[in-house]
């Protein structure tokens, strides 16, 4: 007999604050259900700002005051809200010492880590990096930093570092994402039916794993969970 097993999806950037708060989030609600070992996250890329370069002169205030034209008092008090968010979740978001990068290559790499069943370890090691440990990761040099510290093949890393490998993945996740309609992430897809847009609280995560596993089926997309004012989501114009 086959055994029953729930696959999520999730569509986030490496660049996106509510993403790395999504995860720990989702892996609270994760952790809490009798049947958490059997749910199978599959990572994918979905990139906020495809024209920012690989090296931003200038910090995560300058860019979304003059890339994204927020007001700088919008910025300070949105920058002020999501580092608390992230607090309590045991992240120490930093962004006085952010980099500002494109995220295309580490998600590239992100992609070989997944064919090595090394998927969410190297996320992990990513969103720590740019938000809580002030790394660039559009350098090359840390990016391979980044992918010897979770056990990747130092000469397969370094392979998709100096080239455009999983170039066409990261590309094909960006139109699935569109087919979806997903507009902002983190965007989760639970057995390729049930969507659940944003940061939710655990507690809605919860609630959607437990409703799925009861009753895995159906055809369409389905929203799920009660929207909450904590499922913020970051879009190519900014975060919420």
């Amino acid at each position: 007999m086959t055994e029953t097993r729930l696959s999520v999806d999730i569509y986030s950037d490496i660049a996106c604050p509510w993403c790395f708060i999504g995860k720990r989030r989702f892996e609270t609600a994760v952790a809490a259900l009798p049947f958490g070992d059997k749910v199978d996250v599959t990572w994918h890329a979905f990139q906020l700002d495809p024209s920012l370069p690989d090296h931003y002169e200038g910090s995560e205030v300058d860019y979304l005051v003059k890339a994204k034209g927020m007001p700088a008092e919008q910025v300070a008090g949105m920058l002020e809200h999501v580092t608390a968010q992230a607090a309590g979740e045991g992240l120490d978001y930093d962004f006085e010492a952010l980099r500002p990068a494109n995220s295309f290559t580490a998600l590239r790499l992100l992609a070989l880590a997944k064919e090595r069943n090394l998927g969410n370890k190297m996320k992990e090691a990513l969103l720590s990096a740019h938000f809580e440990k002030g790394v660039d990761t559009g350098s090359t040099a840390a990016l391979q930093g980044i992918a010897d510290s979770v056990g990747l093949d130092p000469a397969e890393s370094a392979e998709v570092l100096s080239g455009d490998k999983y170039a066409d993945a990261v590309r094909a996740d960006g139109v699935r994402a569109r087919e979806l309609g997903v507009s902002g992430v983190p965007f989760f897809v639970l057995e390729d039916k049930y969507g659940i847009s944003g940061a939710q609280p655990s507690e809605v995560f919860e609630q959607a794993l437990n409703q799925v596993w009861k009753e895995i089926g159906g055809e369409t997309l389905q929203m799920l969970g009660t929207p909450s004012p904590d499922g913020e989501v970051c879009g190519p114009e900014g975060c919420s």
